[in-house]
């Protein structure tokens, strides 16, 4: 059949409508018109461009329908929620951290009804967003001050503009790095007008490097904790407490640490990570610190700036705190969040309790998930010992025990994959070999029952 013939075929969008109204009459009419406008029109670009041999055999007008009604029922430019079964903890193209259900009450109340966002009870008059978290971050990192802007590249871009505008910000060639999304720690200096000056080398830097090069054009010492990469070896650099030492001969240099995924949990104290304490970092008397809300935190999107009082208030008065300033959303999820930490229920925040998670503990429900599902008759299906990651960039090198499920189908570890994303509520795997493995570190109880539901939905 010819491209002009197959392009022939493609139905008027009325028809389609028509046709397939009775069976998704749970939608508007509108959304019905547009998911079959979206399906005619990825059609006709796939005959256009040639992408159709392989459906010469099938009725154009059908593929159309069903294209339509997939768009209505699984709608790919929308967020969607799904189950992580990667085992991968902090996952940046799934979200990152999800939320505590505390969080989660506190944001929908705040939905729902009006709140004191910048009014002040006590005073009955207008008040400060800012107040209703400052409290509690103070609380939980021994800070004199502190503040939230929308996430914590946001708040390296603040602190760089409001304090190292036009001044030279001296930073570890080992540090100068890239994370996500192509974020350079060299360019977002550029683009907030500090300049930059480099010292030490890749692997080592000392501190006569840094003494050496202060100068009267020296603004600020820009500490970047290397949280996505590591560096072994041969290697040497200088901490912000050492650092605190240049102070005495320059007392209005500004010491700085960006601390990217940031830690309110010892994570240390039980063998997982080197990541330092925000708290321990604060009370070596550093100027200021800025971290993550929805990494180690485990709460939502958010970059969290904490300090030294003068220069907190800094930060606050200028023009841009206005332009990344959280929503009301982030700041009832947050403020949970926090809470949490200060009362010690560590496991109710999901990345913390995830992470925490020992091998026996994931064993077990492998095995009970297992005995449920062997039966299959398409699948071969087994437990095996494998590693968990932390992700968001955090830990790069520690590796986390677990237990996963391994699933083999007879078409292939490609297919079992597409199936377990194409289930109603999509399941993101890791494939390994021949096998798709399913990682309970990263499942929740209540997520159970739809896995082994979509493991017995697979042909």
């Amino acid at each position: 059949m010819s491209k002009s013939d197959l392009l022939r075929q493609l139905p008027a969008v009325h028809e389609v409508v028509k046709d397939i109204s009775s069976e998704v009459n749970s939608k508007p009419e509108k959304e019905i018109t547009r998911a079959v406008q979206d399906a005619i029109k990825f059609w006709r670009e796939n005959i256009l461009n040639n992408h159709h041999t392989i459906h010469l055999k099938t009725d154009v007008r059908v593929l159309v329908k069903n294209s339509a009604k997939s768009n209505l029922t699984h709608p790919t430019d929308q967020i969607r929620s799904l189950i992580n079964a990667s085992g991968v903890v902090i996952h940046t193209n799934l979200g990152r951290s999800r939320l505590s259900e505390k969080s989660v009450a506190r944001m929908s109340e705040t939905a729902r009804m009006y709140s004191n966002l910048e009014y002040n009870l006590e005073e009955g008059k207008r008040g400060s967003r800012h107040d209703l978290t400052e409290n509690l971050i103070k609380q939980v990192t021994g800070a004199e001050a502190a503040m939230v802007v929308n996430n914590n590249a946001a708040a390296v871009y603040l602190v760089l503009k409001a304090l190292a505008k036009n001044k030279e910000v001296i930073v570890s060639r080992g540090e100068l790095v890239e994370i996500g999304g192509s974020f350079r720690v060299s360019s977002i200096m550029e683009e907030s007008g500090a300049k930059l000056r480099e010292v030490g080398t890749t692997n080592k830097t000392h501190f006569i490097d840094y003494k050496r090069t202060l100068n009267d054009q020296t603004g600020m010492i820009m500490k970047v904790h290397t949280s996505n990469f590591k560096v072994i070896g041969f290697t040497k650099d200088v901490s912000s407490s050492e650092l605190m030492q240049l102070k005495r001969n320059h007392p209005d240099l500004i010491i700085y640490e960006d601390l990217g995924s940031g830690a309110l949990y010892p994570f240390q104290s039980v063998g997982i990570g080197d990541e330092p304490l925000i708290s321990s970092v604060i009370n070596k008397g550093i100027d200021v610190v800025s971290f993550s809300g929805d990494k180690l935190l485990g709460g939502p999107q958010a970059g969290i700036i904490a300090g030294k009082k003068k220069i907190i208030d800094i930060l606050k008065k200028h023009q841009l705190a206005r332009v990344l300033r959280v929503d009301k959303f982030t700041i009832a999820a947050l403020n949970e969040t926090l809470q949490a930490y200060l009362n010690e229920e560590y496991t109710t925040i999901p990345t913390v309790r995830d992470i925490l998670k020992t091998p026996e503990e994931i064993r077990k429900v492998v095995w009970h998930l297992k005995r449920k599902v062997e039966d299959h008759p398409s699948l071969t299906v087994r437990i095996l010992e494998e590693f968990s990651q932390v992700g968001g960039g955090t830990m790069p090198d520690v590796k986390l025990p677990t237990y996963c499920l391994g699933l083999k189908h007879s078409k292939g570890e490609n297919y079992l994959a597409r199936a377990f994303r194409k289930y109603k509520t999509p399941i993101i795997v890791r494939i390994k070999g021949e096998e798709v493995l399913l990682d309970l570190r990263t499942i929740s109880e209540e997520e159970l029952i739809t896995v082994e539901e979509a493991i017995r939905s697979i042909d």
